[in-house]
């Protein structure tokens, strides 16, 4: 396995005050074609009681997955739906989106959970938007002889003579999303070389190699086969696996696309009520 680079995450706040920790990729190259990896972990409701209340979107997928307590999806498409532990929600926001995401009333205990950004080709930025979630189903998972679980979120995986396949298979630039728990002393070895950008989040405990430790992503060199060796305590990390789009962007706050000239017709087109309402 080789280690191309090794990033921390950084605390910040979105939405109305959420405390998460952030992965930025909005250089167009250091994950594409991911462009943003928002991590929320606490056990404090003050940190994420408030929500993202109703914002716009267009140019972007939005990935969110659930681990620990559950938020409430809403959007102008006429969605409504409660998104709890073990569960995953996909959107393409296309030409445009409104949604609001607030926590659930048993999330007082504690919320773990990720929003993964995801680049959109330019061809596809303006066409409808789609949703997807997971919430009438089981996450399809495999564990092999030492333990190891690939929990499949997104996407096609393999693991050793195993295959299983996510129901959200049409994530840009064929994404691929696995939650991956490691029991002590366990390990797993996948092989990605079909994929061009790999990185792995690590979002609990510590594995047995020196980098691999919660809050820390690790871009990996897709060619070479991965081995992930959990160390003295079960740990647990996103592997994150997809095609560069290899594209120009421009970005402002929730909308990302190719040019300014786009950005600024994005919010033009979304203060003449062109995105819709909730």
């Amino acid at each position: 396995m080789k280690i191309l680079n090794v990033t921390k995450a950084q605390p910040t706040q979105d939405g109305a005050g959420v405390k998460i920790n952030r992965i930025s990729g909005f250089d167009g190259r250091s994950i594409d074609p991911f462009l943003m990896i928002d991590e929320l972990k606490s056990d404090n409701t003050q940190d994420f009681i408030g929500g993202f209340p109703a914002h716009p979107h267009r140019g972007i997928e939005t990935f969110t997955y659930i681990r620990k307590g559950g938020f409430e999806h809403q959007d102008q498409m006429g969605n409504k739906k409660a998104i709890r532990a073990g569960q995953v929600q996909w959107m393409s926001t296309g030409r445009g989106v409104i949604h609001s995401e607030m926590p659930l009333s048993d999330a007082q205990y504690g919320m773990h959970g990720f929003q993964i950004w995801l680049n959109m080709p330019a061809r596809d930025k303006m066409n409808p938007p789609k949703y997807q979630d997971s919430s009438d189903r089981v996450l399809p998972s495999i564990t092999n002889q030492s333990g190891a679980k690939l929990t499949a979120l997104a996407g096609e995986w393999h693991l050793e003579d195993q295959h299983i396949s996510s129901a959200l298979n049409d994530l840009a630039g064929n994404g691929a999303i696995s939650d991956i728990t490691l029991p002590a002393n366990s390990a797993i070895r996948i092989d990605l070389s079909h994929f061009g950008k790999v990185v792995a989040y690590v979002h609990s405990g510590a594995l047995r190699d020196e980098y691999f430790k919660s809050g820390y992503m690790i871009t990996l060199d897709p060619a070479h086969p991965i081995e992930l060796h959990g160390g003295d305590g079960e740990s647990g990390l996103l592997l994150l696996a997809g095609h560069p789009i290899n594209e120009k962007i421009a970005h402002m706050g929730p909308f990302v696309m190719n040019t300014q000239g786009e950005l600024h017709q994005a919010i033009k087109d979304y203060h003449a009520g062109k995105f819709g309402n909730i």
